[in-house]
């Protein structure tokens, strides 16, 4: 492929190698796409039938909608870069299911921060809050979350109108009118920051949580104490968000300078190709690491394993 960016009147020509994305990534996102309908064909039932009690429930069921969204967009991305889906498919990818796609990951993005949020609160001020007040909060927070994001994202669909052909449906940003390329940009410089933003909130929630946990540990004098251990579960809310998320915005500004025409180096834009794509393949995992945080910190979950007996309900858990 033959790669164009734009800088003003400046135009770089830059032959990129496919083979990795057709070949590589086209099995691993299928992977990712075959292993997320299962586990949230699950997780959606489960929900459906569990009340929205608790400000974590109500976090968690707004997880599994967009997890679901960014599953429904990988045939999409599959079928374009195996080559196996029509020309017009990479068409479809850039101006539509690449945006959704995004759009998922950031509002799955702040929902863990917000998780995060919510599990500093119920373990360093257990009983400074009102239940059913802040199950409301979460509710018209989440609301926000998603109009926000739609928002954001949905002038990325209507300015990416250029006509297209063979050489742009390759490459999303010679599809954007100049308006839409000013967008793009401004999008992605908001994204850096919103992830940011979470990643240092959620630095500080967990320090604090970590030393409340040390003080309890402490006073109890009991290695074996079980609500240590329950208290230790909350950490797998930053393993999800570091894993899938970290690699990928370290990426996303020196991609978006590729894109743009700000580095023009030919080798160094091929680089940073594949590893973005590498790690925009670990934030899509994050479609099949959500169970684990559904499985550890829900309880309807680990009744449906074997070896876990319980009939609590998740707003019990901490």
């Amino acid at each position: 492929e033959t790669l164009n960016t734009t800088n003003g009147s400046t135009s770089v020509n830059c032959t990129r190698n496919l083979k990795i994305t057709q070949t590589v990534f086209t099995v691993l996102y299928t992977v990712i796409f075959l292993l997320g309908i299962i586990m949230h064909c699950l997780s959606g039932w489960i929900f459906f039938n569990v009340p929205s009690k608790s400000v974590f429930i109500v976090y968690l069921k707004n997880s599994v909608v967009a997890d679901i969204l960014m599953i429904l967009t990988l045939p999409f991305k599959i079928l374009s870069d195996s080559g196996i889906g029509p020309s017009q498919m990479s068409v479809i990818v850039c101006r539509f299911s690449a945006v959704i796609f995004h759009e998922s990951m950031y509002i799955n993005l702040i929902l863990l921060g917000l998780i995060g949020w919510d599990r500093f609160v119920k373990i360093v001020r257990p009983h400074s809050r009102n239940k059913m007040d802040n199950v409301s909060q979460a509710k018209m927070i989440s609301v926000a979350v998603w109009i926000v994001m739609s928002l954001l994202s949905l002038p990325n669909m209507i300015l990416s109108s250029e006509k297209a052909d063979l050489q742009s449906s390759r490459n999303c940003i010679l599809l954007k009118t100049p308006l839409g390329v000013e967008w793009h940009k401004a999008v992605s410089y908001m994204g850096v920051i919103i992830f940011w933003f979470v990643f240092i909130s959620m630095i500080l929630f967990y320090t604090i949580i970590s030393k409340k946990i040390y003080d309890c540990y402490i006073n109890s004098k009991r290695k074996g104490n079980p609500s240590r251990k329950k208290r230790l579960k909350v950490f797998i809310v930053v393993a999800v968000f570091l894993l899938c998320f970290a690699p990928y915005h370290f990426l996303r500004l020196p991609y978006t300078f590729t894109q743009v025409g700000i580095i023009k180096d030919c080798q160094l834009q091929n680089r940073i190709y594949v590893a973005k794509e590498t790690t925009q393949w670990l934030a899509a995992t994050n479609v099949i690491m959500d169970p684990l945080i559904y499985v550890m910190l829900c309880k309807p979950f680990r009744k449906l394993i074997p070896g876990f007996k319980s009939s609590s309900n998740c707003s019990q858990e901490a």
